[in-house]
């Protein structure tokens, strides 16, 4: 079985060494096995286990040593992963030391030891995926303030708006990845505990007559394990598993807002931005000129699967029945997975786009200019309509005559047509040339562009480390 694994081959998105190192059935091995080690740690310290137990079962945890295919099979018999390696951890206990059998998941039952596990690999490629992130926004806030003053066309509905900067753009997308990067950052991944019915009975039979409480085990494996502690076990109510999927929901909603806006502006009839290029990217199997978009081909394709998985988790949570369930539990596992591999590996990917992300300021001119003059239709309304007498509204109905005759034109006439019948309704005795010249500069029509860009960095510093503009991205 070892042979058939999955290796990503049907996601690509996912299919990196480094992704597989935190997530896939090795990575989950070890973090059983790290939670089983770190309890019988705190079993001997607090003097519920023989001395040296803890070494020995730690010796005995090393992940390599177990075959995960063969525990994968064994699995069925239980319904779970721990129950098989237990059986294999403690065959190898035995062999070390029999008397540290004491301190194998004595008054645990599965769902602590996998419940914690989930957290502890989460945490684990948390941390890496904060990474990601906070290369992707220091690239973002370094274009954010690089392009400042770069115009380009706003689009709303698909069509052409009014005139903004690139700064801004770039401004934005750092501000959703950060939002949900930040919103990630603070989420706490408890420890589990309880027992085989959420009672910590076995717990409370086990610390009796001691200084300590079965609640005081639990802090103190929450410590080791770099975890946060419980209130109280939480088996049935799964707000720690749904607020870690939506958070992870997310942030690949904001990469694929990124990737959706990547995919149209590196079109070769737009052509305003171009993906990283590298050896052997972005081919096509029959059409060797084609430079596919690929970072954000992939990039995109987790951000449509993720919604759907952290919904399989709060279906999960809305079936929790009794005191441990039946089914709701296991059907989690693989999509909180999914959602870690997705996350993480589009993560990687557009932190690789943002850093070599390609501008072309000359084609977000070529295509602000499409719309010309009438770009600034809106800006001409509300300066040209108090010039053409008391009656606003009858001025408005002129200038929207201008605009509606203009667009019977021919998209190239355009510009000229609207500028001739401008002037035919606004005279140079009520708005000279210098003047309407500059009322149809799309520069002197971009709002509060470039405070709106300062104002979303300033408020992530942390994920901003913005350069002095102009300065090399390094």
């Amino acid at each position: 079985m070892s042979g058939d694994g999955d290796f990503g081959l049907l996601s690509p998105v996912s299919a990196s060494p480094a992704v597989v190192a935190l997530t896939g059935d090795r990575a989950v091995i070890a973090a059983i096995l790290d939670v089983e080690a770190a309890w019988a740690s705190v079993l001997e310290e607090a003097g519920f286990a023989p001395a040296g137990s803890a070494a020995v079962v730690t010796e005995a945890a090393e992940s390599w040593a177990y075959d995960a295919a063969s525990i994968a099979e064994r699995a069925q018999g239980g319904a779970n992963p721990v129950i098989p390696l237990l059986v294999d951890l403690r065959s190898r206990v035995r062999g070390l030391d029999a008397s540290a059998l004491a301190a194998v998941h004595t008054s645990l039952t599965s769902q602590d030891v996998l419940d914690s596990a989930l957290m502890l690999l989460a945490h684990r490629v948390v941390s890496a995926l904060l990474a990601e992130a906070k290369g992707t926004t220091t690239a973002l806030a370094a274009l954010a303030e690089q392009h400042a003053d770069t115009l380009c066309v706003g689009r709303s509905l698909t069509q052409h708006a009014l005139p903004s900067t690139f700064g801004l753009k770039a401004a934005q997308w750092f501000h959703g990845v950060a939002a949900a990067a930040g919103r990630l950052e603070t989420l706490e991944l408890p420890v589990q505990f309880g027992g085989a019915a959420g009672t910590l009975a076995a717990g409370t039979v086990l610390t009796e007559g001691s200084s300590s409480s079965p609640f005081d085990l639990a802090d103190a494996l929450a410590g080791k394990l770099g975890l946060a502690p419980a209130p109280a076990p939480w088996h049935t109510n799964r707000l720690a598993v749904t607020a870690l999927g939506d958070s992870l929901a997310s942030l690949t909603d904001s990469f694929g807002k990124i990737a959706s806006d990547l995919l149209f502006l590196s079109r070769p009839e737009v052509a305003e931005l171009g993906e990283p290029q590298a050896a052997g990217r972005g081919v096509s199997s029959a059409m060797p000129q084609k430079q596919n978009p690929v970072l954000s081909v992939l990039i995109r394709s987790a951000a449509l699967q993720a919604p759907g998985l952290a919904a399989q988790l709060h279906m999960a949570a809305a079936n929790f029945n009794d005191e441990r369930p039946d089914g709701a539990w296991h059907s989690e596992w693989q999509a909180l997975r999914s959602l870690l591999r997705l996350a993480l590996g589009a993560a990687a990917q557009l932190r690789e786009l943002a850093e070599g992300l390609r501008v072309f300021p000359e084609a977000m001119r070529r295509n602000l200019e499409i719309s010309g003059p009438l770009l600034l239709s809106e800006a001409v309304a509300s300066s040209v309509a108090p010039l053409l007498g008391a009656d606003r509204s009858e001025a408005k109905a002129k200038l929207q005559a201008v605009v509606d005759e203009t667009l019977r034109a021919p998209a190239a006439e355009q510009p000229r047509i609207y500028t001739k019948l401008l002037r035919e309704v606004v005279p140079a005795s009520k708005l000279s040339d210098e003047e309407l010249e500059d009322l149809l500069d799309p520069a002197n029509y971009i709002g509060e562009a470039a405070e709106i860009s300062r104002r979303i960095l300033a408020a992530y510093p942390e994920f901003a480390h913005t350069n002095p503009k102009g300065a090399d991205r390094g």
